[in-house]
């Protein structure tokens, strides 16, 4: 019997880019800005003298083309310089229990904010308030805590350099390193894992490298929705001849062409460059079992090649010179059987020793990774596999070659590079020390779920976020809605309404700011900030549209504000680092050394690269050396029982983390609708079930319900839901217990039939 059809369901013909792409700009460009001349933005995007992408870290280029955006940085720039406002009259004529039964679509659709609110819990409304009533509000109910560590300091990726240092200095001269921030949520693996691998949480390549590796390997990675500028890369990497080899639970349609819209022969013949050479299914949370395997046939080969009189696979003058704990990994691995990798992988033996053989048959490899591969019970581990893969052939910190974590927000690495941390180096917090007067606390913080579960338990008693939508975003929404409404205080510094405005507590205050798009003026003078890509580039941004409202202020101003409040024998002179930012710069290369001749490098074409040890084959571990890390088994699961899948939640195309655009998710041949569950055919049978079924997602107690099921094209075993509604499956203690990250990417499941129908 025929799949009956399914509303809103079709695949999906073309290629990744494109025409598609096109018209996606056109519509978003239509329905946030209509006829607006703010419409240029565009243009300015990612170039010298413009704004950096408010989307995705994937860096810059050197700047060939008159533009340089992608679908959806185009949405990110309409989303924030949009036509609509939400001004005091709409909130006098919504109250806040309205508005928490709008979709999280509409409350950010509704348009930018135009002025400092204040909730009324009489009314149930919030209302506006004047700049200073809002800073002396959130200072009194500061000062009024108990204890510093009562208050959580929640950063965005979103903030830029200037705007994270001078929030993590006012929370460490207020008295905590509470500092949950969306690192936490994703590349936190990368930021536990790496250092101890390779001395550094962060990538090795450049841009750069792309240009002369011989191959790149992507795992658990999508970069047609979640960094399309990456696109134009491996389109150039596919055109001259190198292999491209790709590892992900689901068919993505962005790893496998791509149509540059930039390519007027590509746009005008409908047609694409293929991306993957190879495309490997992998079960979600296999990852570490398939990189295992590689290892396991690279040291099968090497061994097979020194018996017939050959040098052998690996870089043993590497190894002996630059590392430690190889004899542990060679013997972990011939420990690990065939039989164990595949079942967990869901692959074969054959497969895995396929994408070996072009690992090292290739003198140069890049290994690129998402979100994929972190957000697991052992994400750290997972990073640290790639890692050892990488060093058995040398292929760290030489040209063409290295590690490439895909970062997602625009700055999220950078505020963690100038000190947005819960667990600051004692070398860090002395240089803060001397640069402001002032004693930084030495007790190590809170992360993301760390704050939820003390603001759940009654330990932290206020929150600020400087950007984002920490209530979404975080896993466990009902426990994390109810720790939400028990504060004291919630501060929430944003550009657009989004529901973790509306957890009312104690004392709500909402202060709008200025987006990455528009003008910066203090004292007279257009300021500037700085934001570092995925690959440790660190350049300017000045935005050139006129502010959404007059009562707007710039992120710097508005903690420069608070701080003054809460903080009134203050050591730092706020006002005069917010007169020039220039200023604040001066301070950040006064902590942070790598930051030399600050103001005057970031002046350069394309800004300047941090120092990445590990890049130059320095490695700033204890002992010198880089570390071979073993990982007893192939993942968390082993002890699944039989008829258990794993869930990954991942994003719809018209979507960048919580913020969700419209609801298409293009490249799946998915349209107005979200409520849907990726499932293979095989394991819909198993269940009993049919595509088209309305489902039930069941976790343990957890029960996802009123899903459609989609049979798609995901390895077996796997099943894929949008994030963040599928994260009521995930309990906040469910976490990779090294970094903290909710396993977002390893949720055991079943399915059944609805138990009722959807609302």
């Amino acid at each position: 019997m025929a799949d009956k059809p399914v509303e809103g369901v079709k695949p999906y013909g073309g290629p990744a880019g494109g025409w598609g792409a096109l018209r996606a700009v056109a519509t978003a460009v239509r329905s946030q800005m209509g006829a607006s001349t703010d419409t240029r933005a565009l243009l300015s995007m990612n170039q010298p003298d413009g704004f950096d992408c408010p989307g995705c870290a994937w860096p810059d280029p050197r700047h060939t083309s008159s533009f340089e955006f992608c679908e959806n940085g185009a949405k990110a720039v309409t989303w924030e310089a949009t036509a609509k406002k939400v001004d005091p009259e709409f909130f006098a004529a919504h109250s806040v229990a309205d508005l928490w039964t709008w979709p999280d679509f509409d409350l950010e659709n509704a348009g930018r904010l135009t002025v400092p609110l204040r909730y009324d819990a009489q009314a149930d409304r919030f209302v506006p308030i004047d700049w200073d009533t809002a800073f002396a509000t959130i200072g009194a109910a500061m000062r009024a805590m108990e204890h510093p560590d009562q208050m959580e300091f929640y950063t965005s990726g979103r903030a830029s350099n200037e705007a994270a240092f001078l929030y993590q200095t006012m929370a460490r001269e207020f008295g905590t390193n509470n500092f949950p921030d969306c690192s936490n949520m994703c590349h936190e693996a990368t930021s536990v894992g790496l250092p101890q691998s390779i001395g550094v949480g962060k990538g090795t390549v450049t841009l750069e490298d792309f240009d002369h590796c011989d191959a790149v390997f992507c795992i658990g990675h999508n970069p047609g929705t979640n960094h399309p500028r990456m696109l134009g890369t491996l389109r150039e990497v596919s055109r001259r001849g190198a292999a491209i080899i790709v590892a992900n639970p689901l068919k993505e349609r962005g790893l496998e062409r791509f149509q540059d819209p930039q390519v007027p022969t590509e746009m005008a013949t409908f047609g694409s460059t293929p991306l993957a050479s190879a495309y490997y299914q992998v079960k979600v949370g296999g990852d570490a079992a398939m990189v295992k395997g590689m290892i396991k046939a690279l040291l099968h080969a090497d061994a097979n090649d020194l018996a017939h009189g050959g040098t052998g696979l690996l870089d043993r003058p590497f190894i002996a010179e630059h590392t430690a704990g190889f004899d542990a990994l060679k013997a972990d691995i011939e420990a690990t059987p065939w039989v164990a990798i595949e079942r967990r992988s869901g692959l074969s033996r054959q497969d895995i020793t396929a994408m070996a053989q072009v690992y090292w048959q290739a003198e140069r490899v890049i290994i690129c990774y998402g979100m994929g591969i972190t957000q697991h019970r052992h994400g750290t581990e997972n990073v640290q596999q790639i890692a050892n893969l990488l060093m058995l052939r040398g292929n760290i910190g030489r040209e063409g070659a290295g590690i490439c974590p895909l970062r997602g927000h625009s700055n999220v690495q950078g505020d963690r590079t100038v000190g947005i941390t819960e667990i600051p180096a004692e070398s860090f917090l002395q240089r803060m020390d001397t640069a402001f007067g002032m004693t930084s606390p030495r007790k190590h913080g809170h992360s993301a779920v760390d704050s939820i579960i003390a603001m759940r338990d009654g330990r932290s008693k206020g929150f600020i976020g400087l950007g984002g939508n920490l209530a979404v975003a975080i896993s466990d929404p009902e426990a994390t809605f109810a720790a939400f409404r028990k504060l004291d205080l919630n501060v929430q510094i944003c550009t657009k309404l989004n529901r973790t405005c509306l957890l009312t507590a104690r004392e709500t205050v909402v202060l709008p700011c200025l987006g990455r798009t528009e003008q910066d003026y203090q004292d007279g003078k257009l300021q500037s900030v700085t934001v570092e890509d995925s690959m440790s580039m660190v350049h300017a941004s000045r935005g050139l549209l006129k502010p959404a409202s007059p009562d707007l202020r710039s992120e710097p101003a508005i903690i420069a504000g608070i701080a003054k409040a809460a903080l009134p024998d203050s050591v730092v002179a706020w006002d005069w680092l917010i007169e020039d930012y220039d200023r604040i710069r001066d301070k950040i290369e006064q902590v942070f050394p790598d930051f030399y001749d600050f103001n005057i490098r970031v002046l350069q074409k394309g800004g300047f690269r941090l120092r990445v040890g590990a890049s130059d084959r320095e490695w700033d571990t204890p002992d010198g050396k880089a570390h071979f890390i073993t990982f007893p088994g192939t993942d968390e699961d082993d002890g699944k029982s039989d008829g258990v899948l794993t869930l990954t939640t991942v994003r719809s195309h018209d979507q960048y983390n919580t913020t969700i655009y419209g609801m298409n998710d293009r490249y799946r041949g998915v349209t107005g609708r979200r409520d849907v569950v990726f499932v293979h055919p095989d394991d819909l049978a198993l269940f009993g079930l049919r595509h088209g079924d309305v489902i039930d997602i069941v976790s343990g107690d957890r029960v996802f319900a009123g899903q459609t099921a989609i049979a798609y094209g995901i390895a077996r075993g796997s099943v894929a839901a949008y994030y963040p509604e599928a994260n009521r499956l995930i309990a906040l203690e469910d976490h990779d217990h090294k970094c903290g990250t909710p396993s977002y990417k390893s949720v055991p499941v079943t399915l059944r039939a609805a138990a009722a129908p959807p609302a």
